[in-house]
């Protein structure tokens, strides 16, 4: 038995020495790093893609325990970049055969440069500069400054814009954010270095952008065509700027709704406050009560009023009761602003 075990353990201690001399060719054996997936990732590149992909940044994979993600730039397309998770350890890509994951990366990697170049050509002919991409909707930024007297046009203007960029995709709708000059004035430039695909995506650039409050312009489609004239802003602000309004909004609508329901209780819930045609400080959305609290539970808000304020929460006019919108605990049925 004694030594039955010991040829069991001497075999699995030579499988060991044999599967980490194979390992070494590639990664070398123990822990391996993102250097380790850095150069295997290159020697990939230089294998299926020679000359073509270069190797800019690799990052740890989270939750993932190996493998990194790693990004190439694309040598003769300056605006495309290539993304694909590459584990050295495991000699797979995205765990499967590195090959067709690099060829799938890298078409996929040009159609994306191809798309962006259509957005921002499209929207610099329009004479919009695209600042920034945001990488999740594909909502392009660009710099504009709306008044009362301006916002129309400028909707119906971009809404052309948005038409052009998306003639023949068929869309549902599109989105465009607008951001001050003075605000994009102050973004991060991004390296030079960097493929126009990334910079434009940038996590530093797009929290610069962010960080401050901005428009975001939403449009319809009909038959698959953006129409210029449905486009509908909304003011998106930072985490602590909306709490605030929001607090305003509620305190006001409570106050008023007192008159006719003292024990009323104002529900926690946020609509969507868009802004009022015309007008770029004029904001309408609902908010949600209950006239009498519902023992220790929360309320959720089972009536609603479309309420008009202005950009620090204070209603503007009267609220505009719309009744009924919940059955007791149940989901939520608001009409259409």
């Amino acid at each position: 038995m004694g030594g039955s075990s010991r040829r069991r353990a001497a075999g699995a201690s030579v499988a060991g020495v044999l599967a980490c001399a194979v390992a070494l060719a590639l990664t070398g054996c123990g822990v391996v790093t993102t250097k380790e997936d850095r150069r295997y990732a290159e020697k990939l590149a230089d294998r299926y893609h020679p000359g073509v992909l270069r190797v800019i940044e690799a990052h740890t994979l989270v939750p993932h325990s190996s493998g990194s993600e790693i990004t190439f730039a694309v040598t003769d397309d300056p605006d495309a970049v290539v993304r694909m998770r590459v584990d050295a350890e495991a000699g797979t890509c995205n765990t499967h055969d590195c090959q067709g994951v690099m060829d799938e990366a890298v078409k996929r990697g040009r159609r994306e440069a191809a798309a962006l170049r259509v957005l921002v050509d499209t929207f610099r002919r329009c004479g919009h500069e695209v600042v920034a991409v945001d990488p999740q909707t594909g909502a392009p930024w660009i710099v504009a400054s709306p008044t009362d007297a301006t916002v129309s046009a400028l909707l119906k203007d971009i809404g052309a814009c948005a038409r052009q960029w998306k003639d023949g995709t068929g869309v549902k709708g599109a989105s465009v954010n607008l951001v001050s000059p003075s605000v994009a004035e102050k973004r991060p430039a991004g390296k030079k270095s960097q493929p126009t695909a990334m910079r434009l995506s940038a996590t530093s650039l797009l929290a610069s952008l962010s960080g401050h409050a901005y428009y975001s312009v939403g449009y319809q489609a009909t038959d698959g065509r953006v129409d210029p004239s449905s486009g509908s802003a909304r003011i998106v602000r930072p985490f602590d700027e909306r709490q605030k309004f929001a607090a305003a909004v509620h305190r006001a609508v409570a106050e008023r709704l007192r008159a006719d329901h003292p024990r009323v209780q104002v529900s926690d819930y946020e609509w969507v406050w868009r802004l009022e045609p015309d007008t770029v400080d004029r904001l309408t959305g609902y908010v949600l009560y209950c006239e009498e609290p519902d023992g220790d539970k929360t309320c959720l808000g089972d009536r609603a009023v479309l309420v008009t304020t202005d950009l620090d929460g204070t209603p503007q006019g009267e609220l505009r009761h719309v009744g009924k919108v919940r059955e007791g605990r149940g989901p939520l049925r608001l009409p259409p602003m």
